[in-house]
């Protein structure tokens, strides 16, 4: 069997099993151009890790390849068409120097401020109460600027003040309960919906100003320009709100005094993540963060030292 028709075979049956798989093809199609269309069994181990290392440094694009590598290479040696992997079994430990943008109030205050200006640009196609509402909700409930987006008005129950985020990055589903100030922000937006096809159930709950679906790379772009008017740090990311959601929620547990490490999993899961190493990357240790579990600590030792 040739490399082209494993990978066609695999990508095809990891399809039909519901996945969408799209970066994993990718990494499939890459390394298929990287070493030519060879017989399975032919591709060398060393022609593995060149594909692997790349030309820049180690990254976790490193681990991404070797995992969907690896998994290709055990599908097929289950199934007999080849007997051993050229997958290298040694992951090296990839030391990430990337430190996400943590929004403070003040930024925040400044970018919610300069959208009126920013979406009067010409040839803008995002309402600035629109574009309002879209920020808030992924800083005030954590999401994906791809599950934003992706809302219908069906899945946003706002008599009950739920959301409901379908076809997450790991194909779960997960009903998301709001607070009341978010919620009334939602109300008021789905108010100004126009009437007919865009109040239906499968309709988009964001909508541009010609009634079409807010995209991915058009809330992007808008965030850019408005981070800009509103003098924010270049390396700050729309994904940031993400990151600052996470931060926040987990200083105001250490201001209330809750039992941090048992409500943690619960912030796992309301982020939708599969494993909680993948919550720990959100909790990057700000001043604020830092200070709040010091606190805990002395009073932890402090405790400990009068028993």
């Amino acid at each position: 069997m040739r490399l082209a028709d494993a990978i066609t075979h695999y990508v095809d049956l990891k399809q039909s099993m519901g996945m969408r798989f799209r970066s994993q093809r990718q990494i499939l199609q890459a390394f298929r151009r990287h070493v030519g269309d060879v017989q399975l069994a032919d591709v060398a181990p060393d022609a593995v890790s060149a594909f692997l290392s790349g030309r820049g440094r180690m990254t976790t694009t490193w681990l991404n390849k070797h995992r969907t590598l690896r998994a290709f290479y055990r599908h097929w040696i289950a199934r007999g068409r080849i007997t051993q992997t050229p997958v290298p079994t040694v992951v090296p430990r990839i030391v990430s120097t990337f430190v996400p943008h943590i929004y403070d109030d003040d930024e925040l205050r400044r970018l919610l401020a300069a959208i009126d200006s920013n979406q009067a640009r010409r040839g803008c196609q995002i309402a600035a109460p629109t574009f309002r509402v879209l920020l808030l909700l992924l800083y005030g409930a954590g999401l994906r600027i791809s599950e934003a987006v992706n809302l219908t008005r069906g899945d946003v129950d706002l008599e009950a003040g739920v959301l409901l985020i379908r076809e997450t990055k790991f194909f779960k589903a997960r009903a998301l309960p709001l607070g009341p100030t978010l919620l009334d922000r939602l109300i008021t937006h789905a108010a100004r919906a126009p009437r007919g096809p865009a109040r239906e159930a499968d309709a988009p709950f964001f909508i541009t100003t010609r009634s079409t679906a807010i995209t991915i790379p058009m809330a992007r772009l808008n965030f850019v320009h408005l981070r800009a008017r509103a003098g924010i740090d270049g390396r700050a990311r729309l994904h940031d709100l993400r990151h600052s959601f996470a931060v926040n929620r987990l200083v105001a547990w250490y201001r209330e005094g809750a039992d941090v490490q048992r409500l943690v999993p619960h912030l796992s899961t309301y982020l939708g993540h599969r494993r909680m190493v993948s919550t720990q990357r959100y909790l990057t240790m700000i001043p604020e963060l830092l200070e709040q579990a010091n606190r805990r600590f002395e009073r932890y030792a402090l405790e400990v030292s009068r028993a």
